[in-house]
């Protein structure tokens, strides 16, 4: 299995939306600790415990991916990031071989008797959806191709407030769509998350913008 190098935002998206365990190293030429972090990355690459599980690993440029760096928080390079369906299960910041090593083979190797990857319970996956991000948008579309009036509207409110965030195409996934119905107690979309916790769908993000508070509550 060899190691994929990510070179755009769609790229990475695409790379880490899938069930099996994904590996991304965020990375820099000028650091030489970064070199090191590649090479063990590349003997993982070639376990057979790694390969058959079907896990995939790649190497990004933090700096030239500066969005996706921002959005999961990458203050330093190398820092190792193991993704499932597109949401963080782990990572390791710092060239930590050992913890490298030993958090991708554990990972990889989730797995049931038949040999297939076993999947996050849904509530777990939601808890590292919601919390992907401080700023969670789910929405029909995502943030450059909103799919309906409501979503488009709720975009344009937060890119005038300049805040960082991130969103979920609902109409991708059936099963967390109707899952975020029901763990939220929220019926409707788009739903609104700030560290974790429900704001609220489009007509309580106009009443906060409206009464100045906005702000407040996307910076808490």
């Amino acid at each position: 299995m060899s190691v994929t190098s990510l070179d755009t935002a769609e790229n990475f998206q695409n790379f880490i939306r899938t069930p099996v365990l994904t590996v991304v190293h965020f990375s820099a030429d000028w650091a030489e600790q970064c070199k090191q972090v590649t090479e063990v990355l590349k003997e993982l690459a070639k376990l057979p415990e790694v390969q058959s599980s079907g896990s995939k690993i790649a190497i990004c440029d933090a700096e030239k991916l500066s969005e996706v760096s921002l959005q999961f928080k990458i203050d330093s390079v190398p820092t190792v990031i193991l993704f499932r369906n597109g949401a963080q299960v782990d990572r390791v910041d710092g060239a930590d071989a050992a913890q490298i090593s030993s958090k991708v083979k554990a990972h990889s190797a989730n797995k049931t008797a038949l040999g297939d990857v076993a999947p996050l319970k849904l509530e777990d996956r939601l808890k590292a959806l919601i919390n992907r991000h401080d700023v969670m948008v789910f929405m029909k579309g995502n943030r450059d191709q909103p799919r309906c009036g409501f979503s488009k509207t709720l975009i344009q409110i937060l890119n005038g407030t300049g805040v960082s965030y991130d969103t979920f195409d609902i109409l991708t996934d059936e099963e967390v769509r109707q899952g975020l119905k029901e763990y939220s107690d929220w019926p409707t979309y788009p739903q609104l998350y700030v560290k974790g916790e429900l704001v609220g769908g489009l007509d309580i993000i106009k009443e906060l913008q409206a009464n100045g508070e906005l702000d407040a509550t996307l910076k808490p």
